[in-house]
């Protein structure tokens, strides 16, 4: 194991740390015991990313999983990565990498509390307690400062995870995503009528070109998701990565053992024309949220890529009664498409105090710049001034 660690008695029940890189050894139940609904923290999630190739030290992603037990029971965990880069993040540290090599001090490896590829807030600190939250945050800086590493980062946790993060001594970054929430729309009618005239217009535009096209919509979840469905919404999926010169993160071996152990978090919206299919998007559903995350096409359509991607989720999310849909990272376009600005946070610990304090620094006069991109995104609301605009 690469880590060194000190044992660890917190109060007056006997609390202990210890780091596994082999998930596979903890019990399914127990983690999602603590990961809760969240489809991208399930045990069978993770372990496909491990499994199959995807996160793992071959790909600088070496996984080191902080478990903490009381009494023998599990009490507490994080997914810790040891990180070589900072690719599949999300959130971007390359100036500060940048910075610790033009002063000649690593920045790599660092230390990273997220799920791989993944830009979803979620709990990070996988507790159900406070003060376990506390100490679980403690000791990740414990294990940094033990194994001379340059830095721990937390990404997108949970609002309950940050009062502990806070507590523990991180300092916090800002970020945007853009997520649309159902207000109890019967139709997709319903929906169109809450936006403004011109972003009707625009979505109801967008929509004519595909269906003039010959376009038409499937939705498949779980068993109506066959082995042909999966592999093209693949097909598609790596042609997106080809055509800007990159190898895709996940490979396809993932999504078929993600089929095997989380069907029914499985939804693919498929795009066809004169019966074939031409595009795919594979969206995750669990929590009351259907998560988008994938897609690729194999046709180039006007107005393709947002109707499979943003509006039929949406129209997915209205029929199903669910509560949201999270388009993924970055997108100010998709404001247009009705989701507004959400704020989301990351958490940082610096080991070298000159670099811990510019950096704080530089984080709070980046704050007031996403607060007023937040206050700016908001005055140009998609929707009617009655209807929450």
């Amino acid at each position: 194991m690469y880590f060194h660690q000190s044992p660890a008695t917190l109060t007056a029940v006997p609390i202990t740390f210890t780091l596994s890189s082999k998930l596979d050894s903890i019990d399914p139940q127990q983690w999602n015991a603590l990961a809760g609904p969240e489809p991208f923290l399930q045990h069978a999630f993770l372990l496909a990313l491990d499994q199959t190739g995807c996160a793992t030290r071959r790909t600088g992603w070496s996984p080191e999983y902080l478990l903490m037990h009381r009494d023998g029971a599990l009490v507490g965990a994080m997914p810790l990565y040891l990180k070589s880069h900072s690719r599949g993040e999300y959130v971007f540290d390359h100036a500060w990498a940048r910075a610790f090599e033009e002063h000649g001090l690593p920045y790599y490896p660092k230390l990273l509390c997220a799920v791989p590829f993944t830009p979803v807030p979620g709990p990070r600190l996988l507790a159900s307690e406070h003060d376990d939250r506390v100490a679980l945050a403690r000791h990740a800086i414990q294990i940094a400062r033990q194994n001379n590493i340059s830095s721990l980062h937390i990404l997108f946790p949970a609002e309950t995870d940050q009062p502990a993060l806070a507590q523990a001594g991180y300092m916090f970054r800002e970020n945007v995503q853009f997520h649309w929430f159902n207000r109890g729309y019967r139709t997709l009618d319903d929906f169109l009528a809450s936006l403004n005239q011109q972003k009707r217009k625009k979505l109801k535009q967008d929509s004519k070109k595909t269906m003039q096209a010959g376009v038409s919509f499937r939705w498949l979840r779980g068993a109506q998701i066959d082995a042909q469905a999966l592999s093209f919404f693949y097909r598609c999926y790596q042609q997106t990565y080809l055509e800007h010169g990159n190898l895709p993160y996940l490979n396809q071996d993932f999504f078929e053992r993600l089929y095997r152990t989380l069907p029914d978090a499985l939804v693919i919206i498929q795009a066809e024309r004169e019966g074939e299919p031409i595009a795919s998007a594979l969206n995750l559903l669990g929590n009351n949220t259907l998560y988008g995350r994938y897609w690729g096409s194999v046709a180039f359509v006007p107005g393709l890529h947002f109707e499979t991607c943003y509006l039929q989720g949406i129209a997915f999310c209205i029929h199903h009664g669910i509560a949201s849909f999270e388009g993924g990272a970055q997108g100010e376009h998709k404001l247009s498409r009705g989701m507004l600005p959400v704020r989301t946070r990351s958490a940082h610990w610096i080991s070298d105090q000159r670099f811990s304090a510019a950096i704080d620094d530089y984080l709070a006069r980046e704050t007031p710049a996403v607060d007023a991109y937040i206050e700016a995104l908001h005055d140009h609301s998609p929707y009617r001034k009655q209807d929450g605009g």
